[in-house]
């Protein structure tokens, strides 16, 4: 095999595991990035024993296991603090989606000159089209919805957030709001996947 050949095999193979690598649902770990790009779990102490516990996954998590590592957070964050149970005084999940264009889609307005230059106003868009760069379209030219070189697609993820309060002792028997942090974490845990 001669060295180019190996050379392009070897980057072919290299981008598949990298691509590979990071199709995968988010692991168990604290929050890292922000916005739209933020995964994982964070919590914030509201009062002594109340907190807000979020986690969210990136386009590659279910919803399941976005709220499954939420409850596995609340219940971690109980016994981390000495308490035993708590109680899910709220909880949302919450669908954020983006919509991206590849190369690029740019925004509609109304051009001054839109009717072929007669001076009327009319409908205008720009768009980035694959190879071309920016376009113009309006009402006497051009079909950007047929532009075959354009890739829109959405994008979805999950995060979920929860407000708990922690106790102490056996959790109460007529909330069914309530939950034993260790039972939790025993049931739960093996499931959860952890950062190597």
């Amino acid at each position: 095999m001669s060295r180019l050949k190996f050379g392009g095999a070897l980057l072919a193979a290299t981008a598949t595991l990298t691509l590979g690598a990071c199709a995968t649902e988010t692991a168990y770990r604290p929050a890292t990035g922000s916005g739209f790009a933020r995964t994982g779990y964070s919590d914030r102490q509201v009062e002594p024993n109340r907190y807000l516990v979020s986690f969210a996954g990136n386009t590659y998590t279910s919803r399941d296991t976005v709220e499954r590592y939420l409850l596995f957070r609340a219940a971690e964050l109980t016994l981390s603090r000495g308490y035993d149970n708590f109680i899910l005084v709220d909880k949302d999940t919450d669908l954020r989606s983006r919509t991206y264009s590849t190369p690029g889609v740019g925004g509609f307005g109304y051009g001054g000159f839109g009717y072929g230059g007669f001076g009327g106003w009319g409908p205008s868009w720009r768009y980035r089209g694959r190879g071309f760069g920016w376009r113009s379209w309006n009402g006497f030219g051009g079909d950007p919805f047929w532009d075959r070189d354009i890739d829109i697609r959405t994008v979805d993820k999950f995060e979920a957030t929860a407000e708990i309060v922690l106790g102490k002792g056996p959790k109460p028997r007529d909330n069914i709001r309530a939950f034993d942090a260790r039972a939790v974490v025993d049931s739960i845990g093996p499931s959860v996947v952890v950062p190597k």
